[in-house]
């Protein structure tokens, strides 16, 4: 069977950036997209990343089109709207699917060990479940991902142990990721 560990993705500038080299640090996997209700999340996450960097947390920004097609430009364009507009410093990945035919591998093992659980209470849960059954009717069904800005959290020893939907509370989410440092 497959760990996290196993994995392996190209960084923005087209390096390889091997999972394995997380070992023993709390990671977050991330989709984003720059032109999406949810981007200001940017901001909480980058917050974390320089309060929780130094004890053993790290993030992984893969940034996707897939979802109302929010992230057109280039990985460096990409890359200077999160510099300038969110001070962004973790590390950014090359554009990618995360659904789909040509889903990068890691998030095939993502959704097999994380599925959906639904949306959650509030504005941006409903507005969600207005727009995602005109794209899959049978949404709530699926491990697919759902939209930008949704977080797997995997443990110190490489076990895939939280799926956040973008609509969850940031403040919550950053609670039980600084509880596994």
């Amino acid at each position: 069977m497959a760990s996290f560990y196993d994995f392996s993705l190209i960084s923005r500038t087209g390096e390889p950036f091997n999972l394995a080299d997380l070992k023993g640090k709390v990671v977050v996997v991330v989709n984003t997209a720059t032109a999406c209700g949810f981007t200001p999340q940017f901001a909480p996450l980058e917050q974390m990343y320089k309060d929780y960097h130094d004890k053993g947390l790290e993030i992984v920004d893969i940034p996707c089109n897939q979802f109302g097609e929010q992230a057109k430009g280039t990985d460096d364009e990409i890359h200077q709207f999160c510099s300038l507009n969110f001070n962004k410093t973790f590390p950014q990945m090359k554009k990618s699917d995360v659904n789909g035919a040509n889903e990068l591998p890691l998030y095939t093992f993502l959704k097999s060990q994380q599925g959906f659980k639904g949306l959650g209470e509030g504005k941006m849960a409903d507005i969600l479940r207005g727009i995602l059954p005109n794209v899959d009717p049978n949404y709530e069904n699926t491990p697919d991902i759902k939209w930008n800005f949704t977080k797997f959290v995997i443990d110190k020893s490489g076990n895939v142990v939280g799926r956040f939907e973008p609509t969850y509370d940031m403040e919550e989410f950053e609670k039980y990721v600084v509880s596994l440092l």
